[in-house]
């Protein structure tokens, strides 16, 4: 049974959805005015590999992460290159669905954009401005009014009185408190804006995402994540505006991964010490980020390092080093190995778990290679290959993978690989070992493995 860490509650809940089978889950996406970076892609890879699961698990997911592509950053970035909004966004969007599927992350089923919920966007505001939770400003601006939701703060375990206390910039006086956050913004010379009850403008960014959310999963469904970062004030804020707007809960459990760190500071674009993914999948094999990324809790930090990076590029090598050579046979059972595998992601996605029960795959698969039990081998390939899938990992061809195509710094290429190879195995049949042991460092010296076994010389990269 399935459980799950519930930030709003700080403790592990029994998943229940709300349809019995089905499950509703909503991720905050991307402010596409930039590349993709590595805390992006932690939340990227960490809300698939759960979608995965609960489909493994037999429910039926629908999975919707938005996207934001009308924000004060969007703007700002535009104007610095010289070049429409829309085509800022639209290249970034495009640069995001590539990063994605690099990583194997599978599309969401739903992939609302911010411009384009803009009806549902201006009926939330108005709904709340009637409700009375909204006010107009006078300067054009329409605020929520925090003092009228009870529950403000319960998912962060802020108080308003704590907060108003804390509050130290200078207090805009078009609102009524220091804390209400706006819902409307009126327009501005040179940028771009909607129709609405208040006149020319554009949305906050908290109200996007309720009002797509709901839009997508109804007033009230089952999950809903993000980065930590954006527990408060952005998903507080969620939740006041959608509860004060349906009437109803909003969301049964919230889910938060942790920070991506470097040195033990969290890494984002505004203090400059970021990775954008291209750069590092310049280095490493997708599927060796996506490793990277998984071998640590979801809740945890991730601290990136090259040595990190190293240790989960020499894991995926153990596991396709295994799988290579075998056929790995299709399996309906994985026996034991399936039931630690699902009781390790069943505690709240323990991936780190689910990995040691592959590993304990790997060795009973070199086991069997190495006894020539063929018929046992293809079976634990099979299974774990399997399991594998579940996690997106383990989708290459072994081959492929440990002979990692063409090197990336302008080293030898395969087919130039593979002719060393072949005119070191002629140099050892005519016993001539100064010219084999030459070709062998010459391929070492290229970061190139030679092993010769009894099936033949291989190869992989370092």
């Amino acid at each position: 049974m399935l459980r799950i860490f519930n930030n709003l509650t700080k403790q592990k809940e029994l998943f229940k959805p709300i349809e019995p089978g089905k499950a509703g889950m909503y991720v905050c996406g991307m402010t596409v005015y930039d590349y993709c970076h590595v805390g992006h892609a932690r939340v990227l890879v960490v809300f698939d590999m759960i979608a995965r699961y609960l489909r493994y698990s037999g429910y039926q997911v629908t999975y919707v992460r938005n996207i934001t592509d009308i924000d004060d950053k969007i703007i700002k970035r535009a104007n610095e290159n010289g070049e429409a909004i829309d085509a800022l966004t639209g290249r970034f969007i495009e640069a995001m669905h590539e990063d994605s599927a690099a990583l194997g992350v599978l599309p969401p089923d739903q992939e609302p954009r911010a411009t384009t919920s803009m009806d549902q966007i201006i009926d939330m505001i108005k709904t709340l401005v009637d409700k009375g939770y909204a006010y107009p400003a006078d300067n054009g601006d329409v605020y929520y009014d925090v003092s009228k939701f009870d529950g403000y703060g319960k998912l962060s375990g802020k108080k308003l009185e704590e907060l108003r206390a804390g509050e130290r910039v200078a207090v805009d006086k078009v609102k009524d408190d220091p804390m209400d956050f706006v819902l409307w913004k009126a327009a501005k010379p040179d940028e771009p804006s909607w129709e609405s009850p208040w006149g020319q403008g554009r949305p906050g960014w908290h109200i996007e995402c309720s009002a797509m959310s709901t839009d997508c999963l109804g007033d009230h469904f089952d999950i809903h994540g993000g980065g930590l970062d954006l527990q408060f004030p952005h998903h507080e804020n969620e939740i006041a505006q959608s509860e004060g707007a349906t009437g109803c809960k909003f969301v049964n459990y919230w889910i938060h991964n942790g920070f991506v760190q470097i040195k033990e500071e969290k890494m984002s674009k505004s203090l400059g010490n970021f990775f954008t993914l291209r750069e590092v999948l310049k280095e490493y094999a997708p599927e060796v980020m996506r490793y990277f990324i998984l071998a640590s809790h979801y809740r945890s930090p991730l601290n990136y390092s090259d040595q990190n990076l190293d240790s989960a590029k020499a894991a995926m090598g153990r596991f396709y080093n295994a799988l290579r050579g075998v056929e790995a046979a299709e399996v309906s059972d994985g026996g034991e190995y399936e039931l630690r595998f699902r009781k390790a992601m069943d505690d709240d996605f323990n991936t780190a778990g689910a990995l040691a029960v592959l590993f304990e795959l790997v060795n009973a698969l070199n086991t069997a290679k190495a006894e020539k039990s063929s018929e046992q081998a293809a079976q634990l390939a099979g299974q774990l290959k399997c399991l594998g899938a579940v996690l997106g990992l383990l989708q290459d061809d072994a081959e492929a993978f440990m002979k990692g195509g063409v090197s990336a710094d302008g080293g030898l290429d395969d087919a130039a690989i593979d002719v060393l190879v072949l005119r070191r195995n002629e140099a050892k049949q005519e016993k001539n070992w100064t010219e084999s042991d030459r070709i062998r460092d010459e391929l070492q010296a290229q970061g190139i493995v030679v092993e010769d076994g009894a099936g033949g010389t291989i190869w992989r990269r370092e």
